[in-house]
């Protein structure tokens, strides 16, 4: 149930927030905006082969497969019929403001993206999930900075997971100086059976946005090998 629940809470906060954010904004490019605690990097002047987002199948090639994350690594499937519990964010109206208290879960809403998470060595507390993602920079820029901005305001809140109340606090942390711009965080969900400690970082390379969260070991082990793959064929 611990981690479920931590799943779902994180899928809603650092995914789906975002993805109604996504659906919301207009089809221009955004406006400047203030910088973010956990934002590092500005957006460069991308070359056009980099502002052409890619197909679904596209990023899907890109994502790190069993081989590439060596032993002990185990594909965990995804369930697509899954029920995602009703969610409920309370103490973070910035949260609030992007639709964080929709009754959702799973991906970002930008209209290309791919999945893959896996488990590690068999234990459901070590794992790490790759999500890719593809749109015009602008709209990946503002998208996930406007997330990232929301979670740095909010440093501590609850989130209720159907009947189950989670504890969240977060933390901006320096994120490694790869893509053109990068955010990075680490999430504790705590429940009455104890504390998960989580870390999210995410890169954007031109039309490519790349997000590796799990145990934080893993994330700072695999950040760099997963954005050489994603961008390698660029």
């Amino acid at each position: 149930m611990r981690v479920r629940v931590t799943t779902t809470a994180l899928g809603l906060v650092a995914a789906t927030a975002l993805g109604l954010y996504a659906c919301s904004t207009d089809t221009g490019e955004p406006k400047p905006g203030a910088p973010s605690s956990a934002r590092a990097g500005t957006p460069a002047d991308d070359s056009t082969a980099a502002k052409t987002p890619l197909s679904s199948a596209a990023l899907a090639a890109r994502l790190l497969s069993e081989q590439d994350l060596g032993s002990g690594y185990t594909l965990k499937p995804e369930s697509a019929s899954a029920q995602h519990d009703d969610v409920t964010v309370l103490g973070c109206p910035a949260l609030n403001d992007l639709g964080g208290d929709a009754v959702t879960g799973g991906s970002l809403d930008f209209p290309h993206r791919a999945k893959a998470a896996f488990v590690y060595a068999g234990s459901s507390t070590s794992e790490v999930t790759e999500e890719l993602y593809s749109d015009a920079p602008g709209k990946l820029s503002v998208g996930t900075a406007r997330i990232f901005d929301a979670m740095a305001d909010c440093v501590s809140y609850q989130v209720l997971v159907g009947g189950t109340a989670v504890d969240v606090t977060t933390q901006a942390v320096t994120a490694p100086r790869l893509g053109q711009e990068r955010w990075s965080q680490l999430l504790t969900f705590s429940t009455g059976a104890g504390d998960t400690v989580v870390k999210q970082t995410a890169i954007r390379e031109g039309s490519l946005l790349l997000v590796v969260s799990g145990s934080p070991a893993l994330v700072d082990r695999h950040l760099d090998q997963a954005l050489t793959k994603a961008t390698a064929a660029r």
